[in-house]
């Protein structure tokens, strides 16, 4: 069984920032790639960054510049550092992992999510 936890979100005032950890734990082989992604209400849900196995990490250009993913490998997590936050960042934001269990595998999963909430 695998587990991924989100933690770190909170009220923020406008150009303020947040550090979001994602943690994932259980019976894991290996991790191809861990996500942030979004949801703010009445909104479909929006990749905000990915960070793959090879170390690269991917951002729309909404976020480009202002969010910043980071892995700590010992650890299997992942670190969303969200910098200048908008009212617009304003939503639930999930982390994702996709990941093997044993050597054939593969299984994503998402953590429960956490709310963030920028005020202007």
């Amino acid at each position: 069984q695998v587990q991924v936890v989100e933690s770190g979100g909170g009220l923020v005032q406008a150009g303020g920032s947040l550090r979001l950890s994602c943690a994932a734990s259980g019976s894991i082989f290996s991790i191809n790639a861990m996500d942030w992604y979004r949801q703010a209400p009445g909104k479909q849900r929006e990749l905000v960054a990915r960070w793959t196995s090879r170390a690269s990490t991917v951002y729309p250009d909404s976020v480009k510049g202002r969010f910043t993913i980071s892995r700590d490998n010992a650890k299997n997590t992942v670190y969303l550092q969200m910098n200048s936050l908008k009212p617009e960042d304003t939503a639930v934001y999930y982390c994702n992992a996709l990941l093997y269990t044993n050597s054939v595998t593969m299984k994503s999963v998402w953590g429960q999510g956490t709310q963030v909430t920028v005020s202007s």
